[in-house]
């Protein structure tokens, strides 16, 4: 019987894992993808690749952390208890996902762990709450930088950085004809000949592709590998922690285990939330997406430097939500306001078009003849407020379904105590 309780145990933890996944691809890639950067199955396989990176190397740290520290006596972590835990985490993490929209896995599991905690009165309620207060203010803190930047710097931090997606590859491969060593004959006359050894391939910049270009890809890259490596640090414990913490799984097992389901889920059903993150919200170019994804990695490292378990997918969300409803709203930059240049009242820049672009104004008109027209498309194409708000909904019903959920569960059957 207890075999069977650990083969349904791994089971649940992969489907866990799966839908981590799946909820956390698209933070880390959505807006390469958006940008073009990047195509959905190859942000799949980055995540994969970089989430086992963290899950190995720090990863096993979090583990132990979840496992012991949210309550005060880590024996119950039961095997029943662990399962039941699992299935309220990924049932809430389901639910988010079928919706497209990607939920906080962290903010889901320490609600699980919360409802086993309330209900068997083992709730470290210090630790809960400073980590709770740290989730209330980090997306707050990201909303809010991304807004100036987005009402205040963008039109002249894209002038500065002027990366722009080129048509055609960003690169190609030219075939190099290489002449290897020289034939020696056997009847020992001159060397006339050079025998061909291959031909080999070098990388070139596409027809259309600017170094620069190049540059920013890679940059815009990186930090979401970045990203995605953050995710395994913390993420991988939201799956297999329960297990491993009552002592029905081994660390290394639970990992590879772990991430092996994560690689699927960020391979299948990760599109739609990198679909949601990277163009339902707002239309995301290059420079715009660079922007969010480096407000959004620096704020999850200072938080794990704090050692909070970051709820990176809330933080990266509320980035690009607060980019696009800065662009939107913007009326003058401050250089402008303090020249005097432009009125307050002219129409709002483009977030997804370069500073030519022309459209009329929605506000009122200049209140000077002479007054520049700022162009750009309506504010309904920069920054949607239903999928904003159906976003932040779900964010925050997913994992207060995990822990209600856990809780009565618990409170009705206590197998954890």
């Amino acid at each position: 019987m207890g075999d069977l309780f650990l083969i349904g145990g791994v089971i649940i933890a992969c489907f866990v894992a799966f839908n981590i996944g799946g909820a956390t691809t698209g933070p880390a890639f959505g807006p390469a993808v958006g940008a073009d950067v990047l195509s959905k199955t190859t942000a799949g396989m980055l995540m994969a690749v970089a989430f086992f990176g963290g899950a190995y190397t720090i990863g096993r740290r979090v583990v132990d952390t979840l496992g012991q520290e949210l309550v005060h006596d880590p024996s119950v972590f039961t095997l029943e208890a662990s399962i039941t835990v699992l299935l309220f985490i990924g049932g809430a993490l389901l639910v988010g996902n079928l919706s497209g929209t990607p939920a906080s896995t962290s903010m889901t599991a320490v609600g699980a762990i919360i409802g086993l905690g309330l209900a068997s009165g083992e709730l470290n309620v210090a630790v809960v709450g400073e980590i709770l207060a740290w989730w209330i203010l980090s997306p707050i803190i990201g909303f809010w930088l991304a807004v100036m930047v987005g009402r205040y710097g963008y039109e002249s931090l894209d002038r500065l950085v002027a990366i722009k997606r080129s048509d055609g590859p960003l690169l190609v491969f030219e075939r190099i004809e290489v002449r290897g060593w020289p034939v020696i004959r056997p009847d020992g006359s001159p060397i006339v000949e050079m025998k061909p050894i291959g031909v080999p391939l070098r990388p070139a910049l596409g027809p259309n592709t600017s170094r620069r270009e190049v540059v920013g890809t890679a940059v815009l890259v990186s930090i979401g590998v970045l990203m995605a490596f953050s995710s395994g640090t913390s993420n991988i414990a939201n799956a297999i922690a329960p297990l491993v913490g009552s002592g029905a799984l081994a660390m290394n097992a639970g990992i590879l285990i772990g991430c092996g389901a994560v690689a699927l889920g960020a391979l299948t059903i990760a599109r739609r939330t990198m679909e949601t993150l990277g163009n339902d919200i707002t239309d995301l170019p290059l420079t715009a997406a660079i922007v969010v994804a480096l407000l959004s990695s620096c704020i999850i490292i200072v938080l794990s430097a704090l050692g909070i378990p970051a709820s990176f997918v809330v933080v990266a969300t509320l980035c690009i939500i607060g980019l696009g409803w800065g662009r939107s709203t913007q009326t003058v930059s401050v250089a402008e306001a303090v020249r005097g240049d432009v009125s307050p009242q002219v129409s709002v820049g483009a977030l997804a078009q370069s500073g030519d672009a022309t459209v009329g104004t929605t506000g009122a008109a200049s209140s000077s003849p002479n007054a520049p027209r700022r162009s750009g498309p309506a504010r309904s194409d920069l920054f949607d407020p239903g999928t904003s708000v159906r976003i932040v909904l779900m964010q925050n019903l997913v994992p207060l379904l995990a822990t209600g959920g856990s809780y009565l569960a618990f409170w009705l059957f206590p197998v954890g105590g």
